[in-house]
């Protein structure tokens, strides 16, 4: 693909409550101009925009973008489910490292209803069905809606394998909130204990509801542009997308019926591995990484996915702080979707707002020291996996 495209400005609103939201043309606007001041240029210099979103009309992207400004450039309204943000990335990136245009602005919004996000996935028709299907034939925690019951699923598949323990997923949540307390743009910024978290209402037989991400309101957004724009425009250019992947579901995601597979393991560590070959650094290079922690099991499998630590390592990883501050990698810095919030359209790019911010060395008392290269990692069932790894120039 050429030249690595440069990340040239991100920006992304505070996450909230449903309750609390303001309209979802307001928050991607407010994200788009900010990434737009970010980056030191107007909307005119955009050639193309991406508009990523899940609970909306058609040409949702269109009315968002429109509140900034109607410049006549295409706009492209994407839907993959909660990996939305980082195709609408994708899509941008691929624009530019393809020469077909110079700058284009990826963006994500959503303004979720309230109640718990598990109730947002239950028995969804259409494209689902067949994991839906899949969920109710496994002997998995019975009447359970599909989401929890999928990710809490997969979380047992480790146990039954490797004797993962309750508490090591329960550490994944009590890690997320010491990390969100530093950021103040995520919707939970309490520390919660293990205890606390072990302690909270059963949702599955393994997951509680602090080990869920929360319904959330918001926006992000991002402007890639080649080097050559950059230079032109005297655009900072320490932050540049070294590779990315999008996969998607294999026969074996329903063949093999282990729920591991069914909620994207095999898609993440082939997306992983291709990212990797690409930008010619292995997962021990990795600084920090921003990945798909809606449930703490889906955080801990993935550890394993991008080759953090070998198959059946998740717990010792865990316990030996290789995934916080002093440790190998350090996960969600940003408090994840578990305590940052989970505004499906946004998570993505808000993934991407964390990493550059953490490349530039500007995120204060949550910054990750001499972080040089950044893993992100964000799936939606259906299915659709995208990995992206940043480095600095």
């Amino acid at each position: 693909m050429g030249e690595n495209v440069v990340v040239a400005g991100v920006g992304m609103t505070r996450f909230v409550k449903p309750s609390e939201s303001p309209a979802y043309t307001d928050m991607a606007a407010e994200a788009i101009r900010a990434a737009l001041a970010d980056a030191g240029l107007g909307l005119e210099a955009a050639q193309e925009a991406y508009a990523g979103y899940v609970y909306g009309d058609s040409t949702s992207g269109q009315r968002a973008l429109y509140g900034v400004g109607m410049t006549g450039i295409p706009i492209v309204n994407v839907n993959n489910n909660c990996a939305t943000g980082s195709s609408a990335l994708w899509l941008a990136r691929n624009a530019v490292a393809s020469g077909r245009v110079d700058c284009a602005l990826a963006f994500g919004f959503e303004q979720m209803r309230p109640g718990a996000l598990v109730e947002h996935w239950t028995d969804r028709p259409g494209p689902l069905e067949p994991f839906n299907r899949l969920t109710d034939e496994v002997d998995y925690d019975g009447d359970v809606p599909m989401a929890p019951k999928m990710f809490g699923g997969a979380g047992i598949e480790h146990q039954r394998r490797w004797g993962t323990s309750d508490e090591a997923f329960a550490m994944i949540r009590a890690k997320a909130s010491r990390h969100a307390v530093h950021n103040e743009r995520a919707i939970f910024r309490k520390e919660v204990s293990v205890e606390e978290v072990m302690a909270s209402p059963k949702v599955t037989s393994l997951l509680t509801r602090l080990q869920c991400c929360p319904p959330t309101c918001g926006a992000a957004a991002a402007i890639v542009v080649s080097p050559a724009f950059a230079r032109r425009h005297g655009i900072d250019a320490r932050v540049a997308i070294l590779g990315q992947a999008m996969t998607t579901d294999r026969p074996s995601t329903f063949s093999e019926r282990n729920l591991m597979k069914v909620v994207g393991y095999d898609m993440t560590a082939e997306a992983a591995a291709a990212v990797y070959r690409e930008a010619g650094i292995g997962p021990d290079a990795i600084d920090v990484a921003e990945l798909h922690d809606c449930f703490t099991a889906n955080e801990l499998i993935t550890y394993e996915g991008l080759g953090f630590c070998p198959e059946g390592g998740a717990e010792s990883f865990i316990r030996s702080g290789g995934n916080t501050y002093g440790g190998g990698v350090v996960t969600n810095p940003s408090g994840g979707l578990l305590s940052k919030g989970h505004p499906l359209g946004a998570t993505g790019l808000a993934q991407c707002f964390e990493l550059t911010g953490q490349l530039r060395g500007v995120l204060g008392p949550r910054q990750v020291e001499g972080a040089r290269f950044a893993l992100q990692h964000n799936i939606g069932i259906g299915g659709a996996c995208v990995v992206t790894l940043y480095g600095t120039a």
